[in-house]
């Protein structure tokens, strides 16, 4: 299945401003009609479900108003090169004609998440240093922020929940982060982020919705586009949206096409893009990494504007690319990694030369013989 929004019904234009006392969020579809306007910290409007999202975060400086530009993304290349791996992108006959593979699997802390946190700890006052800094993740940014923070000295507080991979956690806490488990799902976690945060007054590294994080994220893109100068198409999995975002705004501007994937029962990009807002969901797929209970305004607005386009692939595609990565591209990969190939795979995506991102490899032993063993 593929969504791809009228160009009447993107994203063009966003305020965000102060009503009694709370945030609001005020989105224009099509430069006119208000489409929605929803309170900070109240129930998600356009869900049943009664879990409370912010649909805008509150940070120490004033990061709301970044647009997040090819320079941005640049800046973050600058900021964190040394300091993380460039890593490889190479073609893939088994896949088809002009396929290609970026193996983000071998980044520092086994994701992507590497790339943004370390941007977003670099840029920390003293004063933030001090307080130290927390999160909530399934898992990948949660290893990813405690690398970083260890690695400049910054203490970290990551909120998990229940049932999270076991291997993620272990590694966190190798990492010298203090894991929370209080919550029992994702949209608890988010939901005692945010109290803890006002609580303890750390500093909140949003996994997906940080303009200073999508922006090292995007320098993804930024590789692919050297690596593979006549790239026409980025296929990436989607959560939360903070890579596909940060890869849309370091290429799309090139000419480049960028298409988010997600599984079809964790589709929050989907959702918040065709209503302009951030839609609250209970995520329920494989892919673990890929369980954000909501996508960010930042990719809602950026993804709207850019024209990213949305593809969705089922559990069973994504075994199937897993299945196909461990044994013809020799990828040791998580399952929210495969979800772009897994599109690629199911002949969702076209394109003359196409680059699918393999966003990581933190999977546990268990979880990857079960489905390298299949049905």
């Amino acid at each position: 299945m593929r969504l791809r929004l009228r160009r009447e019904d993107r994203l063009v234009a966003a305020t965000v401003g102060r009503s009694d006392g709370n945030r609001t969020k005020t989105v224009t579809r099509g430069g006119s009609r208000p489409a929605a306007t929803a309170a900070w910290g109240t129930t998600a409007l356009l869900d049943r479900r009664p879990v409370a999202v912010p649909w805008a975060v509150v940070y120490d400086r004033a990061v709301s108003d970044l647009v997040i530009t090819p320079d941005d993304v640049a800046r973050a290349a600058a900021a964190i090169r040394g300091r993380v791996h460039r890593t490889p992108t190479f073609s893939s006959k088994s896949l088809g004609p002009g396929q290609h593979l970026k193996a983000e699997l071998f980044q520092r802390t086994g994701s992507f998440k590497a790339r943004g946190a370390l941007n977003r700890v670099l840029g920390l006052s003293a004063d933030e240093r001090r307080r130290g800094v927390i999160s909530a993740s399934a898992g990948n940014h949660a290893q990813a922020l405690a690398w970083a923070a260890a690695s400049e000295d910054v203490d970290a507080l990551l909120v998990m929940w229940q049932g999270a991979s076991t291997a993620k956690m272990a590694a966190t806490r190798g990492y010298g982060a203090v894991i929370d488990l209080e919550a029992t799902d994702p949209g608890v976690a988010f939901a005692r982020l945010y109290a803890l945060q006002e609580q303890t007054g750390r500093v909140l590294v949003h996994p997906f919705n940080d303009p200073v994080v999508i922006a090292g994220a995007g320098t993804v893109g930024l590789e692919i586009l050297e690596d593979v100068p006549a790239v026409d198409t980025i296929v990436v999995a989607c959560g939360g949206g903070g890579l596909v975002t940060g890869i849309a705004a370091a290429c799309v501007p090139a000419g480049v096409r960028v298409i988010a994937v997600e599984p079809e029962h964790s589709n929050a990009l989907a959702l918040g893009l065709a209503a302009a807002v951030p839609v609250t969901l209970t995520p329920e797929t494989v892919a673990d990494a890929l369980t954000a209970p909501f996508a960010g305004t930042v990719a809602i607005d950026v993804c709207g504007q850019l024209g990213v386009e949305v593809v969705l692939v089922s559990d069973d595609e994504i075994r199937t690319a897993f299945r196909f990565l461990y044994e013809r591209a020799k990828l040791a990969t998580e399952p929210g990694a495969a979800v772009a190939v897994a599109a690629v795979l199911a002949g969702k995506i076209e394109g003359e030369c196409v680059v699918s991102v393999v966003s990581g490899g933190n999977v546990s032993a268990d979880i990857a013989s079960a489905i390298l063993k299949g049905p």
